[in-house]
């Protein structure tokens, strides 16, 4: 991959906890473009939804999210990336205190609603949620900039939207159980729209399903990475809410194994490296095949460095 945006961060400023995988940081060379999405949408959901005084999301002192995890991404769509981000984190947030296992929920069904059969309509009325507001705002900005490729993005993140909402709705009984859930919930859609919009790539409609095929065992990683550094704060969630589960692979594996955190967590670990090394052998067999599209390597190449982004900036 040719690195026009980003700058290599030295090894020394920051910690991986021995889960890199030999995996360098990058971060974009104009963050600062991050914060301003981030801190719009912000001002935005406070505006319409509900305040979020004292919520930082994706950003951080030194490494804010998405400039870590697509450092390449094209300077004019950082912005609005970031936005989309961060609009999903904040989504994300308030679905996990839906009840999710009622299919009778009124109030879960009409939030969900906002990525349902309208999320391809940029013009949203002003009687609509005021999630769906901001969400159809979001899709006219992204369409503004490029059209094809932002209805591709958010065609992923409706399906994204609904399909997380399944997983949750029953615990999973075992780790091989878990993991392909774990995928979906890590938001391998979201992700695909966020890469193929942010770097301008398109992946060609045969290779859509090979594409999620060989990219599956990173979102695994990045799914067990965040279940590892996590657990304490969705475990206490989870107790607030009277959940009688944990949606994290921790709590999958005590209950699995019987076994206790500690040994869990070591697990989980150790499942990350066994993941992230199937990865490590598909780029480097993609790098090599000429009878993959440049942008499917592409594509390929740049989850690498969303997932030492995302360790970096989770840990």
């Amino acid at each position: 991959m040719i690195f026009e945006y980003s700058k290599e961060v030295e090894g020394g400023t920051y910690d991986t906890h021995g889960l890199d995988c030999g995996i360098s940081l990058r971060q974009h060379k104009q963050q600062y473009r991050e914060i301003d999405g981030a801190l719009r949408v912000q001002r935005e959901w406070t505006k319409l939804v509900s305040n979020v005084e004292g919520y930082q999301g994706g950003l951080a002192d030194d490494f804010c999210f998405i400039s870590v995890t697509v450092p390449e991404c094209l300077p004019d769509r950082l912005e609005i990336m970031s936005y989309a981000n961060e609009y999903a984190f904040l989504y994300d947030d308030a679905m996990e205190k839906l009840n999710l296992k009622n299919d009778k929920d009124d109030h879960a069904n009409d939030f969900l609603s906002t990525f349902g059969n309208g999320a391809l309509n940029p013009n949203s009325v002003a009687t609509a949620r005021p999630e769906k507001q901001l969400q159809a705002k979001l899709l006219l900005d992204m369409m503004q900039i490029d059209r094809q490729r932002a209805i591709t993005s958010m065609t992923a993140w409706a399906r994204f939207v609904q399909l997380a909402a399944d997983t949750r709705k029953a615990p999973p009984k075992t780790l091989g159980e878990y993991m392909p859930s774990r995928a979906i919930d890590a938001g391998e859609l979201f992700w695909f729209g966020t890469i193929t919009f942010g770097m301008a790539i398109t992946i060609p409609d045969h290779e859509y399903e090979l594409c999620m095929e060989l990219a599956r065992p990173l979102y695994i990683a990045l799914g067990l990475v965040n279940d590892l550094y996590s657990w304490e704060k969705e475990r206490d969630a989870a107790a607030e809410e009277g959940q009688d589960y944990v949606f994290n692979a921790i709590w999958v594996i005590m209950n699995e194994r019987g076994i206790g955190v500690d040994e869990a967590k070591d697990i989980c670990r150790e499942e990350t490296m066994k993941v992230m090394s199937t990865y490590w052998n598909t780029v480097k067999a993609a790098r090599n095949n000429e009878s993959l599209s440049d942008d499917l390597r592409r594509y390929l190449e740049a989850l690498l460095l969303s997932y030492s982004g995302n360790l970096v900036w989770i840990s």
